[in-house]
């Protein structure tokens, strides 16, 4: 299977494509700087670089690219540092999102190509009407006004949600919503769901970009884990240990 990744010199897109580069898949990953992947796979002969800025790159080289690819991955997000949250692009999620579609698009494949966003279970899935305490809304709206990467990340996942939508003839979908991030080595087990089961801003649970790296990777090449959550917004938790019994 060919699948191009986006923002894989990211903690998470590192941890991806090394599951799929595991399993034998040939990977393509476009990045601004390559440094960030030194000494990791230089040698897998499945793997090319090409060290670019997406959102500069012209749409007809882009589509060379995404040519053949039967899965398409953004793992972009903005750095934590104050130019990376209120610096520009303000949308880079959302840009990428678009301009990677409008070049699967202009390949017209003959079958739907897979793409996969990593985003955020801070955003509801509004196909579901998911709820939310006041409490919650009224935090979430504040990040909205005051953090231009949640916004970001919401639109993102609504222009796959309206603009790609649940029957397009060239792109299917699914946007992944982890809970906080943590980082860990090995793959552990880990429990998704259609919605969150908790809330993240006041009962947060913990997600490894490992474990994030392992789902994506198994949407993408798995037939029967890609039929059941194309079209939708898994969350996607590290499986806490059973409680005992006092």
């Amino acid at each position: 299977m060919r699948i191009l990744v986006a923002g894989a010199n990211g903690a998470t897109g590192k941890q991806l494509v090394k599951q799929l580069l595991s399993t034998g898949q040939e990977v393509i990953v476009i990045v601004r700087s390559a440094d960030g992947l030194t000494g990791l796979w230089e040698s897998d002969r499945n793997l090319t670089v090409v060290q670019a800025s997406l959102l500069h790159m012209d749409q007809e080289r882009l589509a060379e690219y995404v040519r053949g690819c039967q899965g398409i991955v953004s793992c972009l997000g903005h750095h934590p540092t104050l130019k990376g949250i209120f610096g520009e692009p303000r949308k880079l999620v959302t840009d990428a999102v678009t301009i990677l579609c409008c070049a699967i698009r202009a390949n017209a494949p003959d079958r739907p190509v897979r793409f996969v966003l990593m985003n955020t279970s801070g955003n509801r899935n509004r196909d579901l009407n998911e709820p939310a305490s006041f409490g919650q809304r009224l935090v979430v709206g504040a990040l909205r006004l005051l953090l231009p990467p949640h916004l970001d990340n919401e639109e993102a996942a609504d222009y796959l949600r309206t603009h790609v939508g649940q029957h397009d003839q060239y792109i299917e979908w699914v946007a992944v919503r982890p809970d906080s991030l943590i980082d860990l080595d090995e793959v552990t087990e880990y429990e998704v769901f259609p919605s969150p089961i908790r809330s993240p801003v006041f009962d947060a649970g913990s997600t490894s970009r490992v474990n994030v790296g392992h789902f994506m990777a198994s949407l993408l090449t798995e037939d029967e884990a890609w039929q059941r959550w194309k079209g939708k917004m898994p969350v996607i938790y590290n499986k806490e240990p059973a409680r005992r019994e006092k």
